[in-house]
């Protein structure tokens, strides 16, 4: 059985970005755009305290919203800790919380039946030996005063490999490890990446891994090459756009792919950023997601008391609620091979095509792409109630080699839909 097959079925999941960042509240690159030095940045690290951190509850409203798996930065590129690192005093466990979040999130998220996933931060602005004066993205760039700094590079390897060791090995089995990111020359081998990849495979052999080694959001990595490199990844990773036809390596065969996103336009605490994301949005782009073979992992950022914001709950409810009515057309779903229709978008499992009407029609609701001989049943998804050809429509009198379907008592005419934000249609065919 191939590790990805659950992955594949889930289709839905929750990111949480959280860390020291959260608390200044300008995004997780705070220090990057800000050219902040370690003392700079040290306050945040001195009053880190999410009094109101409550794993279960994000586990929770994950699962509420129809989502079945979590990804959580245990470690981002400032290089501080959610997890009781041997190997730093860098840590969670050092500042006046005392805790160790990470072991609290996975009891949480296995409590709640989902899927466990950790990210983990391939650059390190807090260690001495990771790239400064020339990195395109470390706090002290340009910096004159670590112009002619010496760095031994495989000291930073050598521990960076020892923190990952330990999240493979102290925390039961982990299902995501979310590698973050690669650039330039900073790539594939520059992180010792077969070794560190036989190394996380001997502790966690079905882990699901990310590209990340070799690309970015924005990169391809030789995992679209049909033999791809060992540290290749199991699925590709893009970064707040949806691919156009999916993913596929060179030779046509489906990429596991997972488009990840945020609920406003900030992956980490943003009071000032109220650009959030309509649910209607959402689940569309999570249809369409499906519908071109991929999953969506969306992004939440919670306060500095560990709280995910209200208007995120909000979101992830009416998400929820839809996914409670309509999931069938989500779960275990993939591409139908059918053109995009007017109205909507198709997604499949097996011989069922499910038809994601976004939109009324004008008189009969036209099912293009599907043979109509093939059609054996028709049943609104929500409540299995018939949905009836409307063979005497005035469309289906014009085309006779398409079937229409009629979504209300009269064929000719519009009718609202059941659900105005996607109401679904079962097809079940041959």
């Amino acid at each position: 059985m191939s590790r990805t097959n659950w992955f594949t079925d889930a289709r839905f999941g929750m990111f949480i970005h959280f860390g020291l960042y959260s608390i200044p509240g300008r995004g997780e690159w705070v220090r990057s755009t800000e050219r902040m030095s370690i003392e700079d940045y040290q306050p945040f690290f001195d009053e880190f305290n999410p009094t109101n951190y409550d794993p279960k509850a994000w586990a929770k409203a994950a699962k509420a919203a129809g989502m079945k798996y979590m990804v959580l930065t245990a470690k981002h590129h400032d290089g501080f800790c959610l997890y009781d690192s041997a190997l730093t005093d860098y840590k969670s466990t050092n500042t006046p919380f005392k805790r160790d979040l990470v072991a609290e999130y996975v009891d949480a998220v296995r409590s709640e039946g989902l899927k466990v996933g950790l990210y983990f931060s391939l650059l390190d602005w807090y260690h001495p030996h990771f790239y400064k004066y020339n990195d395109k993205f470390h706090p002290m760039r340009k910096n004159p005063a670590y112009k002619d700094e010496a760095v031994d590079f495989d000291t930073y390897l050598d521990f960076m490999h020892g923190q990952i060791e330990e999240i493979c090995k102290n925390y039961g089995k982990l299902d995501i490890l979310w590698f973050d990111f690669s650039y330039d020359e900073m790539s594939g081998e520059k992180w010792r990446a077969t070794e560190l990849m036989k190394m996380v495979r001997s502790y966690q052999p079905d882990v699901l891994i990310d590209n990340r080694l070799e690309g970015s959001g924005w990169t391809r990595g030789s995992m679209y090459e049909d033999v791809p490199k060992s540290y290749a990844g199991d699925f590709a990773s893009p970064e707040h756009f949806i691919p156009e036809k999916g993913l596929t390596k060179h030779n046509g065969e489906p990429i596991p792919w997972e488009l990840c996103t945020t609920i406003n336009n900030n992956w980490s605490y943003v009071p000032t950023d109220r650009l959030i994301k309509r649910p209607e949005l959402i689940i569309h782009k999570l249809v369409e997601c499906v519908s071109k073979g991929g999953n969506m992992l969306l992004n939440v950022g919670p306060n500095p008391l560990g709280e995910i914001p209200k208007e995120s709950l909000e979101i992830l409810e009416q998400i929820g609620k839809w996914m409670d009515k309509n999931s069938p057309s989500i779960y275990g779903c993939t591409n139908a091979e059918l053109a995009k229709p007017d109205w909507g978008r198709y997604t499949k499992k097996g011989s069922t095509i499910y038809a994601h009407v976004f939109e009324e029609s004008i008189g009969a609701l036209a099912l293009t792409g599907i043979s109509p001989e093939s059609i054996k049943s028709i049943r609104f998804l929500h409540d299995k109630k018939e949905v009836r050809l409307a063979k005497d429509s005035f469309a289906a009198l014009m085309y006779k080699d398409i079937r229409f379907v009629s979504l209300g008592d009269h064929p000719n005419l519009t009718y609202q839909l059941p659900d105005p934000i996607n109401t679904v249609l079962e097809i079940h065919t041959t």
